[in-house]
């Protein structure tokens, strides 16, 4: 049988494509406007819930372009798996929106007590718990002050021995932080339980006087025969309400942080308990013990309350997409290895460091790494595990820290320079900072680090719509949330394109993002105010729409 001329013709550009991939990308990148952008109307609950996946062209929102990359440049291409490592506090892996895109390691037999892959960590089917069954924990300066304090206790500087002289130095300043936090945690627990016996009193006042716990400041507005401290309470009582729907709702909010302050103080700056020793046995300043630990990547609470954090990550980076529940991640081809290793207080860096060894041992082509601390006494132990993973084509995401602090001119770990020098350890880690729905001096916000030489790009990390244990969804900021916006970006582009290194989806990240709108305030103070290009390395906004062009005339 003769093949028609013309049907032969046909198939010759369709194998020319095939065999040099699909064809490239027919469109131009998103530009940023050349002024501020302020949007008219308030965000809807549903634009809301998913402004960091926005256009700014089309919507007037600082999002990641993310919806307009999946229909425009994705609905006609293939990806293929990347595996993404959380460490954090452990995720919900049995979530309804989490539960299909969890890591499973096919070498393991589950439930068998043996080390079937021989990596030295038993049944590891889903990733690895390295705090055992520890949740509350110290601060990292607390425990530099219970491990030095009985050397150095009330002892003046010419009595220390010239070879004692840096931990002298490190314990002291350790101490003055501890003072000033441990201040500020009272204080401030003090002033919540003030505001709620307060706001108690005033609503059970009303709740009398009115007959029902549902009010509104007309009512208010009606009663009469007030006492002037009665008064006093009703006024107080009308200027609460508008945080949050009714009156019972802030007071559950005041209550929150009046438990957040206590359990701070009962548990970060607890100098007597040492966690570690009471709930997992290992020795954190003993380098030659690895394997330690469990595989329950959730943690050891039946509510899940210790994987709220690291489950509200692993959303915002690969929830299921278009499934009809939840939320959408950003990452559609996305597994999620989850290794449990920040405790509610500071993380240890061995644990960071063994956590970051072990994603890149098991397959992690991305880490997402939404943490941080003011001291690390051992920080040699997480620059070695950074060059691994860039020595191993591993993309670390890093946040930058919630302090609102220039980090050009204040210290935080983890990070990839060491004090004093310029070189990065490895070229592989990107460090986010948070940004707001608003494209204007409110960019960025106003609890989020920055710095020119020590953060690299922002992405939306104000009010973010993610997993939480149980099956809930939850609103939560901080860089926490900017970080895994960027490790869903960075899984996309891995996944549709794989020849790319890490370092150069760290370039794209960087270069293909949306220039700043001018000044922004810093800190959230007014009077502090920077060029958005001066505040970060690259001075762009993440854009996934961009980065995908940039990735495929990259990957030619």
């Amino acid at each position: 049988m003769r093949t028609p001329k013309n049907i032969f013709i046909a198939f010759i550009p369709a194998l020319i494509l095939s065999a040099c991939g699909p064809a490239r990308f027919d469109a131009n990148p998103v530009a940023a406007p050349s002024s501020a952008v302020s949007k008219t109307l308030e965000l809807t609950e549903e634009q809301t819930k998913a402004w960091g996946a926005s256009d700014l062209a089309m919507d007037t929102i600082a999002g990641m372009s993310v919806d307009k990359a999946y229909a425009e440049l994705l609905s006609e291409r293939k990806g293929s798996t990347v595996i993404v490592g959380v460490i954090d506090s452990g995720v919900d892996i049995e979530h309804e929106d989490l539960k299909n895109v969890i890591w499973v390691n096919e070498d393991e037999i589950p439930g068998n007590g043996i080390d079937d892959d021989q990596n030295g960590y038993v049944d590891d089917i889903h990733g690895w718990n390295f705090l055992g069954n520890i949740v509350k924990e110290n601060l990292e300066y607390v425990r530099i002050i219970r491990e030095l304090g009985p050397e150095f206790e009330g002892k003046e500087a010419g009595n220390i021995a010239q070879d004692r002289a840096s931990d002298y130095a490190l314990y002291n300043k350790a101490k003055a932080a501890y003072e000033k936090d441990y201040a500020d945690a009272a204080q401030n627990k003090m002033r919540y339980q003030g505001m709620y016996d307060q706001l108690t009193a005033a609503h059970a006042l009303v709740t009398e006087k009115l007959g029902t716990e549902e009010y509104g400041k007309e009512d208010l507005a009606g009663l009469t025969d007030l006492t002037e401290e009665e008064q006093g309470l009703v006024e107080r009582l009308g200027q609460m309400m508008a945080f949050g729907p009714n009156i019972p709702a802030v007071l559950n909010r005041l209550n929150g942080g009046v438990e957040y302050f206590t359990n701070r103080l009962e548990s970060h700056f607890n100098l007597s308990t040492d966690y570690r020793a009471a709930d997992l046995g290992d020795d954190a300043n003993d380098w030659s013990s690895k394997y330690y630990g469990n595989n329950d990547v959730d943690g050891p609470d039946p509510k899940k309350e210790d994987a709220r954090h690291g489950t509200h990550v692993a959303g915002i980076i690969a929830a299921e997409r278009n499934n009809g529940i939840g939320m959408n991640g950003v990452a559609d081809h996305a597994k999620i290895m989850v290794v449990r290793a920040v405790p509610d207080g500071d993380e240890y860096d061995k644990d960071v460091a063994l956590a970051i060894r072990y994603c890149v041992n098991n397959g992690a082509k991305v880490l997402n790494t939404s943490f941080g601390k003011g001291f690390s006494p051992h920080p040699e132990w997480v620059w070695d595990a950074i060059r691994y993973a860039s020595d191993n084509d591993v993309l670390i995401v890093n946040a930058a820290g919630n302090d609102g602090m220039d980090l050009d001119q204040n210290e935080v770990y983890p990070n990839d320079v060491r004090p004093g020098e310029t070189e990065e350890i490895g070229n592989t880690f990107i460090t986010i900072g948070a940004s707001t729905p608003e494209f204007n001096e409110g960019l960025v916000a106003g609890f989020s680090n920055y710095g020119k030489e020590n953060v690299d790009v922002f992405s939306p990390g104000t009010q973010i719509w993610s997993t939480t244990p149980l099956n809930t969804y939850e609103y939560l900021q901080g860089t926490s949330m900017a970080a895994p916006a960027v490790a869903g970006v960075a899984a996309v582009i891995r996944s549709y394109f794989p020849k790319l290194s890490a370092a150069q989806v760290k370039q794209i990240l960087m270069d293909s993002g949306l220039a700043g709108p001018g000044a922004v305030i810093l800190g959230g103070d007014p009077n502090t105010k920077n060029n958005f290009a001066n505040i970060s390395k690259s001075g762009h906004l993440v854009n996934l729409y961009n980065a995908l062009i940039m990735a495929d005339q990259m990957s030619r």
